[in-house]
């Protein structure tokens, strides 16, 4: 299934709680539910104003949907294409 990065701008975001981040998790999660399997949330990365989201989903509009649905921006939608760490730079045998 194709994976999405997901730009959220959230001014503020980095300044939340911990409760105030488990309530946005668990609206998140809501909709995902209702959703159904075809689309998966697999982790957030939180800075001062944005929030990245890796999601799994058949496509961008799927995506856009779970945005829709849960109240969330979804300022910019990206494809993943390739996933690269150090063990790429590895030489093949």
């Amino acid at each position: 299934m194709p994976k999405f990065v997901i730009e959220r701008d959230m001014p503020g975001v980095g300044n939340l709680s911990q409760q105030q981040l488990h309530e946005a998790a668990q609206t998140s999660c809501n909709v995902l539910m209702n959703m159904g399997p075809q689309i998966q949330w697999i982790h957030s990365y939180v800075t001062d104003n944005k929030i990245y989201c890796i999601y799994q989903a058949p496509d961008e509009a799927t995506v856009k949907q779970h945005a829709e649905q849960s109240g969330f921006p979804a300022n910019k939608i990206s494809r993943v294409h390739s996933i690269i760490d150090p063990s790429t730079a590895e030489v093949a045998v």
